[in-house]
């Protein structure tokens, strides 16, 4: 019998997620960790996206992990004393989950954790250090000290510290390291007004030349970030009493208590590839970019739903393997541009010449005045969806074209390659739109396009739309065919039954092109 299992390595939350959602469709999966058991320490990852909130309410997560979080819906600038400017978060629909939730890594962990302990498809093995991969063309062998593991594809995320994963792969990791180091504090205090807000503070009095970055956190805990010199050691502060006059210095004299304390050194890294023939590569183990914008796991959320869809559609035969291929392009593609935007924020933060350290002094002392200025203060550019724009599984429409990278905190307006907007609709078993996209291939029918009939299934608009909300967000015209994948992107935007099929067949991998062009991408990535 062919095996139609999928091997996880890494029991964080990309490996998490990548095994519930495989196993949400019906695929069996081995999860593999070399670790002993889960180590629940400190916050980490803490900023959850809204829309990979929704990825997780698709496995039973999501709801619970934002009800647990603290939301936060504005992002404030400031310069030495003074604030600069503060944004709301955009919506392009009616999602019912924040913009963004702030709770720790951990929780996250352990409410993944109690949603695979209800899925008999998963198999979880702590304990299994993979020792070595080899692929056939039926499937892939990894040789662990407690056995072999046989599977038919692998998915694998064993996180920043996954060299011998990428070693045995053969996939190069690009990149470099940043100099500065930046300390991280997880403290509980009562810090009144600073709980529904992330606070990012240029150069201020208590600790000058460099950044401070506060997050809230469950609890009445505060994550602080302070960047420190290459240099700069913890343990002689702590000794010295610096410590504690840093953290006073920003609460006052208010009690707290230090929860979990860490340096770290940040990385800009990306795998020349992130398929090597049977096992694809997703989270820090493909890509590691700078935490500014939260754009890590979050990322990371997003390869996890990109390979777990094309996977199980291989699987079923539903799509030949060079649908896989456009995991790589896609994702490679989304983790490059995290790259370009985290690394422009770092040139930002920590400028290496005297050029740019006088172009940030001048932005920075004319930004609160001067909306051009202010226009240009990157302290990082919050997470969001990538938009497949260039995929080739996108069927461009001239009607529709992508304008570009829009207004940091706002969203593009819907069309092929973007993200569906979320809203209430009546569907039978569903009460938002993108629990129904995610059901799988779906096609909206706008007035006038209802007798259209497909190889997937076909939905008039109006019959789940009564109140005209996902009308109105879609901003869909009568006559026109809108073809969602399953991961609730909008592959294309069709007027006729040939184009329709046409798009289909696209979006399967079937008439997928070749890797989109350079002026194609610069139209994607265009400020």
């Amino acid at each position: 019998m062919r095996n139609r299992a999928v091997a996880v390595i890494g029991n964080g939350p990309v490996g998490q997620t990548t095994a519930l959602l495989l196993a949400r469709w019906g695929v069996p999966v081995v999860l593999l960790d070399g670790r002993p058991e889960r180590d629940l320490v400190g916050s980490k990852a803490i900023c959850q996206q809204r829309d990979v909130l929704d990825v997780w309410e698709s496995v039973g997560a999501g709801r619970r992990i934002a009800d647990e979080g603290v939301t936060w819906t504005t992002a404030r600038t400031f310069y030495r004393d003074s604030e600069l400017f503060a944004y709301e978060l955009g919506d392009a629909g009616r999602s019912s989950f924040p913009p963004f939730v702030n709770i720790s890594q951990s929780r996250t962990e352990e409410i993944l954790d109690e949603c695979i302990a209800t899925q008999p498809l998963i198999d979880v093995r702590w304990n299994c250090q993979v020792e070595g991969v080899d692929q056939d063309d039926e499937g892939v062998t990894l040789r662990c000290a407690r056995g072999d593991v046989r599977a038919a594809y692998v998915v694998a995320c064993a996180g920043a510290r996954g060299d011998e994963i990428r070693r045995m792969l053969g996939v190069r990791f690009d990149g470099h390291s940043f100099d500065d180091r930046f300390l991280i504090c997880d403290i509980r205090a009562g810090l009144t007004g600073w709980a529904r807000e992330r606070r990012f503070y240029f150069d201020p009095e208590w600790n000058p030349g460099r950044q401070v970055l506060i997050h809230p956190c469950p609890d009445s805990t505060f994550r602080i970030d302070w960047q420190v010199p290459g240099d700069y050691d913890l343990e002689a502060e702590e000794r010295s009493g610096a410590l504690e006059r840093r953290i006073r210095a920003i609460i006052g004299d208010i009690p707290y208590e230090i929860m979990w304390k860490s340096v770290y050194r940040f990385h800009s890294r990306v795998v020349d590839r992130m398929r090597a023939g049977r096992v694809l590569l997703a989270g820090d183990c493909a890509h590691l970019v700078a935490p500014f914008g939260a754009r890590g796991l979050n990322s990371g959320v997003g390869d996890a739903e990109n390979a777990a869809w094309k996977l199980a559609w291989v699987l079923r035969g539903r799509a030949g393997e060079e649908l896989l291929e456009t995991y790589h392009e896609e994702r490679h593609a989304a983790a490059v541009e995290n790259i370009e935007v985290t690394t422009a924020t770092m040139d930002f933060l920590v400028p290496q010449t005297p050029e740019q350290h006088a172009t940030r002094l001048s932005v920075l002392s004319t930004a609160a005045a001067d909306p051009a200025a202010r226009a240009r203060v990157d302290s990082g550019r919050l997470s969001e969806p990538f938009w497949y724009v260039a995929s080739p599984l996108t069927t461009p429409c001239p009607d529709r074209p992508f304008a570009g990278r829009p207004p940091r905190g706002s969203v593009p307006p819907p069309g092929p390659g973007i993200l569906a907007p979320d809203v209430p609709v009546a569907a039978p078993g569903c009460t938002r739109f993108r629990e129904l996209a995610r059901e799988g291939f779906l096609v909206l029918a706008a007035p006038g396009a209802e007798d259209v009939t497909a190889s997937v299934p076909v939905l008039p608009l109006a019959s789940i739309d009564v109140g005209g909300a996902l009308t109105e967000a879609l901003g869909a015209r009568p006559g026109e065919l809108w073809l969602v994948r399953p991961d609730a992107y909008i592959a294309a935007v069709v007027t006729d039954a040939a184009g329709l099929e046409a798009a289909i067949a696209r979006a399967t991998g079937r008439q997928a092109s070749a890797v989109s062009s350079p002026a194609s991408r610069a139209v994607r990535t265009g400020t």
